[in-house]
């Protein structure tokens, strides 16, 4: 039976990966505990080689509330904390500057 038990537990096992990571600015810190990060990224177009620029924001969570706008941070992929996010800040790459 044990056999069984573990041969069955052995197909559900998922093989490690990497989680993601991405660099972006903070654009929001109203929410308690969670930031949205504007990831920007640039690429060329395989068509017609014009350098084109897209974005996504993210929700990623912020346990302490020390990131604020302006903030360039970096977030990793986690398991899902709420609806919306999926993210965890990792470190603060650039604090915004003063205005």
């Amino acid at each position: 039976m044990s056999e069984q038990a573990t041969e069955q537990g052995q197909d559900k096992v998922t093989p490690n990966r990497v989680p993601r990571s991405f660099i972006g600015t903070v654009v929001s810190d109203k929410r308690a505990k969670t930031v949205t990060v504007l990831v920007e990224r640039r690429f060329m177009h395989e068509l017609y080689g014009k350098i084109v620029a897209r974005s996504n924001k993210y929700h990623a969570h912020d346990e302490s509330g020390e990131y604020k706008t302006g903030d360039v941070v970096e977030i990793t992929e986690g398991r899902p904390i709420s609806k919306t996010k999926s993210w965890r800040v990792t470190r603060l790459v650039k604090k915004a500057e003063a205005v």
